[in-house]
């Protein structure tokens, strides 16, 4: 193992421990505690059932979601995160699936 790896390992274990330690500041892992569903589908040009077939989400858990009545959870969120940020991808990983 190069010391390049090693230093690569090592950092990403020292961020996984500060994480888990409740220390997220610095960390490259950041889930929001809050996050746009709305707004989300609406750049994505989807209606609410559409968004919900497309990504496997109940059709009343997104209405909750977008009216306030409920929020996604910590795993919701992070999947939301990559759907915001990289759409294409999510799209082709659930067209091969």
């Amino acid at each position: 193992m190069t010391r390049a790896a090693f230093e690569e390992i090592k950092a990403g274990l020292e961020d996984a421990i500060a994480y888990a330690a409740g220390r997220t500041e610095g960390s490259i892992t950041h889930i929001p505690s809050d996050i746009d569903v709305k707004g989300i589908r609406k750049a994505l040009k989807l209606k609410q059932s559409e968004f919900a077939q497309r990504y496997g989400f109940g059709l009343a858990s997104v209405r909750d979601w977008e009216q306030g009545r409920s929020k996604p959870t910590g795993a919701v969120r992070a999947y939301l995160l990559v759907i915001q940020r990289e759409h294409e991808a999510v799209d082709r990983a659930l067209r091969a699936a």
